[in-house]
């Protein structure tokens, strides 16, 4: 019987090794899995690269990862916030090292790791310092960058409900990275409000479908407020 219920988060976290590319949902404070990174620092799995759209805020969640000292490289777009002083302090000291990479790039780098597409060409980033050393071309005549896929070796993202099939769907804007994250990596553990029996969610309205997680693990639901402060709902 198929059942990808963990039991707890550090069931669900048990084997990400050391050195693995980590994948993080989240956009600003909107779908950060922070119970599952709070998961991966007390597993000790250390040398991280990590993927997410930010660098963390305040002291907790991936801030929080970042301080640990876990975390060799990030790849983001938006590293510094007026609440990133985690990660200004470690990158101004050359701690962690940092690719910056334009938001739709980043999301479709990712996309096209699970889409199993090998290269692709885009303009974002032509003719600028981020465009490095890469291959450019122009087609029908524009300026296009060589962009490879991001890859991870596990997801970590936030759903609402699920099943234990694995089935995941999502909140309103807390959406945003998890479905391509969980196709790009090998292993994905979701966190869900709300886990349901098989056949009570409507197949049209899954979005990651469960061959794509590996896991799933039931939180309480919290409100978060601006400034990604937490509230119990």
């Amino acid at each position: 019987m198929i059942n990808k219920i963990a039991r707890s988060i550090a069931d669900a976290m048990a084997g990400v090794a050391d050195g693995a590319t980590v994948l993080i949902g989240g956009f600003g404070t909107a779908g950060i899995p922070n119970e599952l990174i709070d998961g991966l620092i007390e597993q000790g799995a250390k040398e991280l690269t990590v993927v997410n759209n930010n660098a963390g805020n305040g002291d907790t969640g991936l801030a929080a990862l970042l301080k640990a000292g876990r975390v060799r490289k990030i790849i983001c777009s938006f590293p510094r916030q007026a609440d990133s002083h985690v990660f200004d302090e470690l990158y101004r000291s050359g701690k962690l090292e940092l690719e910056l990479v334009p938001q739709g790039n980043l999301a479709e780098r990712i996309r096209a790791a699970g889409a199993g597409v090998g290269a692709f060409f885009c303009p974002t980033g032509y003719g600028t310092e981020l465009a490095g050393e890469r291959e450019t071309r122009m087609i029908d005549g524009k300026q296009y960058v060589l962009e490879y896929p991001i890859r991870g070796d596990v997801a970590l993202i936030k759903a609402e409900q699920g099943d234990r099939w694995g089935n995941l769907t999502y909140r309103k804007a807390a959406r945003n990275f998890g479905p391509v994250m969980a196709m790009a990596s090998k292993r994905t553990i979701a966190t869900v409000h709300e886990i349901v029996e098989l056949g009570e969610m409507d197949p049209e309205a899954i979005v990651t479908p469960g061959i794509f997680v590996s896991s799933i693990v039931k939180i309480d639901r919290v409100a978060t407020q601006a400034g990604g402060f937490k509230k119990a709902a």
